[in-house]
């Protein structure tokens, strides 16, 4: 057996799953049913819980329990310090907004994410096999408690020196993540986000050689080229978010969904306009308008995010791609619209075909 299928194996061993595919935790396009499918097929379901209460982080994962008996991970954000708030740059804001949906009340920026520390007790309750991290670490004695649960850690990452920090504090897993990415990325320094700019082939296998656990591979993934390729640089695994989304179980708007199918590399950006962090969108109407030189510099996350939920929800109610917060790996157009279950099977198949 080849030193990449060994790898792949202890890994699966390690982590109960049947295959070295992971779904990526995408806060807001988590639904049970895609990662249950996942699961069934012999990958890692996942749930991005940024915007989740403890009561629903507990209720996704009894409704995925009652689907699979399979693992998944849930992944936190690790909270930003809080912002400085700027009342004038805010209102400049709000009213380039207003040209793009609803008028902005001023209190909309003081919308926050839920409490950082009753998600972390959620998941103690939970006790999901994996909890990942992105943005950041968790803290010690989180990680102590952890521990003791016998619960995984995979931290992600976007930096060699962020991979090394991770390990340090006590990591089971690194993820891997390139800038190819969708949706925000996962840097420790939100300011550094477009100065670290590094695609996951470079990145991959500078973790690799640097760290001695193993390295989950993200961003740009999307066939069984993709996962050949990771393989072969040195992951243990690989992680792909973008490329399901068009699957059906994901129940994504259909608007965003057919966008994808048409999305270049090229065509995605990444902006702080929908958030105030970092993230690879589909360049659209607005995403380009918040780009000019004429527009104001987005608020600080999560004023921005705040900022921006009226016209994000009215995109949605009119299906107006456009001014729809649709995150896009650089592989969108490589998605596929067959059941998810099918399409780990398949990612895996190929994978095995080229690596032989």
């Amino acid at each position: 057996m080849s030193s990449v299928f060994l790898r792949t194996e202890s890994f699966c061993h390690r982590f109960g799953v049947k295959l070295p595919i992971l779904l990526a935790p995408m806060a807001g396009a988590c639904a049970p049913s895609l990662s249950v499918a996942v699961m069934r097929a012999g990958g890692l379901g996942s749930c991005g819980a940024l915007m989740m209460s403890p009561t629903e982080i507990v209720a996704w994962a009894t409704k995925v329990h009652a689907g699979s008996d399979g693992p998944f991970q849930i992944n936190l954000w690790i909270p930003d310090p809080v912002p400085m708030r700027d009342s004038g740059k805010e209102k400049a804001v709000r009213d380039f907004l207003a040209k793009w949906g609803p008028r902005v009340e001023p209190s909309a920026g003081d919308a926050l994410p839920p409490d950082f520390s009753d998600q972390c007790n959620a998941l103690l309750e939970t006790a999901p096999p994996i909890v990942s991290s992105v943005m950041g670490l968790f803290p010690p004695e989180f990680v102590k408690q952890l521990k003791s649960r016998q619960i995984a850690w995979f931290a992600n990452v976007s930096t060699l020196a962020e991979a090394r920090a991770a390990e340090a504090a006590g990591a089971d897993a690194i993820v891997a993540q390139g800038m190819e990415a969708g949706g925000h990325r996962g840097c420790f320094d939100q300011a550094a986000a477009e100065r670290q700019m590094i695609g996951l082939f470079s990145l991959l296998p500078a973790i690799v050689d640097s760290v001695g656990i193993p390295v989950v591979a993200t961003g740009g993934i999307a066939d069984g080229r993709g996962v050949a390729a990771a393989l072969a640089l040195g992951a243990s695994a690989a992680q792909i978010g973008t490329g399901f989304l068009r699957c059906p179980e994901a129940n994504i708007h259909p608007a965003w969904a057919a966008a994808l199918a048409t999305t270049a590399p090229e065509d995605t950006m990444i902006t702080r306009a929908f958030s105030g962090r970092a993230g690879r969108s589909i360049a659209t109407a607005y995403v380009r308008a918040a780009a000019e030189s004429a527009a104001p510099v987005p608020a600080p996350y999560p004023v921005q995010r705040g900022l921006t939920a009226a016209m994000r929800a009215e995109s949605i109610n009119t299906g107006d791609i456009e001014r729809m917060q649709a995150w896009a790996g650089q592989s969108a157009a490589l998605g596929r619209t067959q059941s998810a279950g099918a399409m780990v099977g398949e990612l895996w198949d190929s994978a095995c075909q080229f690596l032989a």
